[in-house]
C-alpha cells in the first residue's frame, strides 16, 4: 500500500463505477469488484476471479483493499472476544472489538483516533482528538469483524476446554455479524458525514446488506446530531450517554454538557422518538460515591419521568455500566451492591433498565477503556 494508492473501501458503488469507467472497463466490472468487497469479502485481488488478469494488476498497482495495518489482535473470554489494534496510514492508531454471544455477534468500531469530547471516566478522551476515520476506514473494521465471526463460529482460536462467562457453545456460535454498535473510540456525531456514509454501504442490499435497525450509535449528547439523525432515511439505534441525573454532575464528569445541558438533551431526544418511534437508550456508566448514590438513582427516576420523556417513558431504557478501570484515573468501580440496589429503584420506579454484560475487561476491550494502545 502506498499514499496514492485508491482505497476501495472509501467508494462507493458509483464511486467505483467511474473509477473503472476511466480505466475503460464497462459498468458491470464495478458490480463485480463490488461484490467481491462486501459479498464475499476478499481482502486479495487474486480472489476476484471474475475478473480479467489485467484488471486485477491495475487493481493492485493503483489501489488498495483497505488501509489500516494491523497491529495486535488479543482475545478475552476464551475467544469470544477479540481486539483489533489497527495504525492509521498518518501514524495513529485505533481499536475495534468484536464480542460473540449466543446467537449473536457484535462489533464495536471506532469513528475517530482519539477524542475530544473530555469525559473523565473514559481512557479514549486522554488521548485528545487526533484524526477523524474516513468512511472506508470504518467499514474495514465491520468487514474484519464479519470475517472474524466467521472464524469463530468454525472453532479458529478458540478454548474448547474453556467453561465460564463468555463462552459460546458451538451450536450457539454465529456465522454472520449480528450488530454494529458505533461506541469505540470518539464521538460519531463529530465525524458525521463519514459515519453515515459507513452506514449506508453497510446496509446496501446489493452489498454487505446490514439491517439499518442492526445498527446503533453512541453519543455524548450532541443534540444538532440527534435532530439531523432523526430525519435520516434508515431507522438507526440511538444510544445516549448520559451518566448523572443533573447538570451540576453532569458538567463535572462530561464536559460537553455545558454545551447541551439535560433538558435541552432530552427535549432533542423527545423529538428523534416522535419522529421515528424508535426507542432511545440511555447509558449511564457507574462510579463509586460519584453518581451511584441512592439518591442519584431516585433523581434519575424523577428526571426521565418528570421530564420531556415523562409521557413516552416506554420509548426509554436504561443501560446500567459498572465502569471499567482506566489507569491513571482516581475513580472506582461502584460495588456489585450498590449497582443491584441503583438499578431496583429504577425500575420500581418504572424505568426499563438492565445492566450490561461486562466483556474484554482482561484485555482492555470493556467500555470507555479503549486507548489504542491494544
Amino acid at each position: 500500500m502506498t499514499d496514492e494508492q485508491i482505497n476501495l473501501y472509501d467508494l462507493d458503488l458509483p464511486g467505483l463505477t467511474e473509477l473503472v469507467a476511466g480505466w475503460g472497463e464497462p459498468a458491470y466490472r464495478a458490480r463485480q469488484i463490488y461484490r467481491h468487497l462486501y459479498v464475499q469479502n476478499v481482502v486479495d485481488f487474486e480472489a476476484m476471479t471474475t475478473l480479467s488478469k489485467a484488471l486485477r494488476e491495475k487493481l493492485r498497482r493503483d489501489c488498495c483493499i483497505g488501509n489500516l495495518e494491523p497491529v495486535r489482535l488479543q482475545q478475552g473470554d476464551a475467544g469470544f472476544t477479540r481486539k483489533a489494534l489497527w495504525k492509521l496510514p498518518q501514524g495513529e492508531t485505533i481499536e475495534s472489538v468484536l464480542m460473540i454471544y449466543p446467537g449473536r455477534a457484535t462489533v464495536c468500531v471506532s469513528s475517530q483516533a482519539g477524542c475530544p469530547m473530555g469525559c473523565v471516566f473514559c481512557a479514549t478522551a486522554k488521548l485528545g482528538f487526533l484524526r477523524d476515520l474516513t468512511a472506508g476506514q470504518i467499514v474495514e473494521q465491520v468487514l474484519w469483524a464479519a470475517r472474524e465471526t466467521k472464524a469463530v463460529a468454525e472453532g479458529e482460536g478458540v478454548d474448547a476446554l474453556a467453561n465460564g462467562a463468555g463462552v459460546v457453545a458451538p451450536e450457539e456460535r454465529p456465522s454472520r455479524l449480528s450488530n454494529v454498535v458505533f461506541m469505540g473510540m470518539g464521538e460519531a456525531f463529530n465525524n458525521y458525514d463519514a459515519w453515515w456514509d459507513s452506514v449506508e454501504r453497510l446496509h446496501d442490499p446489493d452489498g454487505f446488506n446490514m439491517g439499518a435497525r442492526s445498527f446503533t450509535v453512541s453519543t455524548v449528547g450532541l443534540v444538532p446530531g440527534i435532530r439531523r439523525l432523526a430525519k435520516e432515511s434508515l431507522p438507526v439505534n440511538l444510544a445516549i450517554s448520559l451518566h448523572a441525573p443533573d447538570d451540576e454532575l453532569r458538567s463535572a464528569l462530561m464536559p460537553v454538557n455545558k454545551a447541551y445541558p439535560i433538558q435541552e438533551l432530552l427535549q432533542a431526544t423527545r423529538e428523534y422518538a416522535e419522529e421515528t418511534h424508535r426507542r432511545v437508550s440511555f447509558e449511564y456508566v457507574l462510579l463509586q460515591e460519584k453518581n451511584d448514590a441512592m439518591e442519584h438513582a431516585h433523581a434519575l427516576v424523577r428526571l426521565l419521568r418528570d421530564g420531556p420523556l415523562g409521557d413516552r417513558i416506554q420509548w426509554t431504557h436504561v443501560n446500567l455500566i459498572p465502569w471499567n478501570p482506566v489507569p491513571g484515573t482516581p475513580l472506582e468501580r461502584s460495588h456489585r451492591k450498590r449497582v443491584e440496589a441503583f438499578q431496583s429503584i429504577l425500575r420500581s420506579g418504572g424505568i426499563p433498565c438492565t445492566t450490561r454484560m461486562e466483556r474484554g475487561t482482561e484485555i482492555d476491550a470493556a467500555c470507555g477503556q479503549l486507548a489504542g494502545q491494544g
